[in-house]
C-alpha cells in the first residue's frame, strides 16, 4: 500500500469493530459488574468503554464518545466509579470479552493458528497507529496486551475501532457535524441503523432528534420526508473517505496482503460467532460481512 489503502481498510477495520462489538450484544459484562452493585446496562456500557481514560467525569466521557447525550453519561458518571474503580471495570471487561468470545466460538476455535495469526497481525497494524489528537485510542493503547491471543485479538481489534472513531469525530468537527448531527444522518443513510435503536441508547429526545433533522434540512442535507438529499448521500460519502485516509496509518504499516489475510481470518470469526447467534436479529444484518 503505497497509498490511501481506502475500502481494503476499512472493510478490515469493519470487521474487526464487529468482532470487538460481540461483547455489546452479551450479558456477560452487565454480569461482572452487577458484583460491584452496578446494575444499569447502559452503566456498564459506558464504564467499560470509558474505563481507559481513568477516573473521568461525564465532560470527558461526552466530548470523547461525541454521539451520546451529556445527561445521559451524567446520570452514571462519575458516580459509578464510587462503586468500582476504572482498573476493576477493565479486567471485567475483558473477563467479559474472554466469555463471550469462549461461548460463541468455542475454545477450540480460540486455541487454533488463525486466530494465533489474526492476533499476531492487528498487533502489527497497531504499530502503525498514532495517538495525537486520539484519545480513546491513546488510553487504551497504554494498556498492557492480554496474554491470551483471543484476547490480544479483541483488544486489537477494540484499539483500531477506537482510533477509527477517534480519527471519524475530527472529520465530523471539521465538516461541521456535531455528534447528533452526525447519528442523524447516518440512520438516514443506507448504512443506518434504526433510529429507535440509536436515539434512546444514547439519550437523545424525539425532541433533540426532531431539532437536529430541521437543522440538516437547512443544509440542504436531509429532505422533508427524513431522507438524505443528493447533498446528503455525498457529504456522508465523504465523511466515510475522509475518515479513511485520517486512520490509514495501521493499514499501511500492515501492508496490503496484511489487510487482506486480518480481514478474511476475522470475518471468519465474524460469522461463525453470528451464526451462533451473537447478534440478535434484525441487528445482525447489520454486522455481517458484506460479499464483495
Amino acid at each position: 500500500m503505497s497509498s490511501s489503502p481506502g475500502h481494503a481498510a476499512r472493510h478490515c477495520q469493519s470487521a474487526l469493530n464487529t468482532f470487538h462489538s460481540l461483547l455489546y450484544f452479551s450479558p456477560d459484562l452487565d454480569k461482572e459488574l452487577a458484583g460491584h452493585g452496578v446494575g444499569d446496562p447502559m452503566a456498564c456500557y459506558i464504564a467499560g468503554r470509558a474505563a481507559a481514560l481513568g477516573r473521568v467525569g461525564p465532560g470527558v466521557v461526552t466530548a470523547a464518545f461525541y454521539g451520546f447525550r451529556y445527561e445521559l453519561v451524567a446520570r452514571h458518571l462519575p458516580a459509578v466509579w464510587d462503586l468500582v474503580s476504572p482498573r476493576e471495570v477493565w479486567e471485567a471487561r475483558l473477563a467479559a470479552a474472554d466469555s463471550t468470545l469462549h461461548r460463541t466460538l468455542g475454545p477450540d476455535v480460540l486455541r487454533s493458528r488463525p486466530v494465533e495469526e489474526a492476533a499476531r497481525l492487528v498487533l502489527r497494524a497497531i504499530g502503525g497507529a498514532q495517538r495525537p489528537g486520539r484519545p480513546l485510542y491513546a488510553a487504551h493503547a497504554d494498556l498492557p496486551v492480554p496474554p491470551a491471543p483471543h484476547l490480544a485479538l479483541w483488544y486489537g481489534a477494540t484499539l483500531l475501532r477506537e482510533h477509527r472513531g477517534d480519527s471519524h469525530v475530527a472529520v465530523l468537527r471539521a465538516r461541521g457535524l456535531d455528534g447528533l448531527e452526525s447519528l442523524v444522518s447516518h440512520c438516514a443513510s443506507e448504512e443506518g441503523m434504526p433510529r429507535e435503536i440509536v436515539m434512546t441508547k444514547r439519550g437523545w429526545t424525539e425532541e433533540d432528534w426532531s431539532a437536529a433533522e430541521e437543522r440538516l434540512r437547512e443544509r440542504g442535507v436531509m429532505a422533508a420526508d427524513g431522507s438524505l438529499t443528493r447533498q446528503g448521500r455525498e457529504l456522508r460519502a465523504d465523511l466515510e473517505e475522509e475518515t479513511d485516509r485520517a486512520d490509514a496509518a495501521p493499514y499501511l504499516h500492515l501492508g496490503q496482503d496484511g489487510v487482506a489475510e486480518l480481514t478474511s481470518l476475522v470475518e471468519k470469526l465474524v460469522g461463525a460467532a453470528i451464526g451462533a447467534g451473537a447478534i440478535p436479529e434484525p441487528l445482525a444484518a447489520f454486522f455481517t460481512p458484506a460479499e464483495r
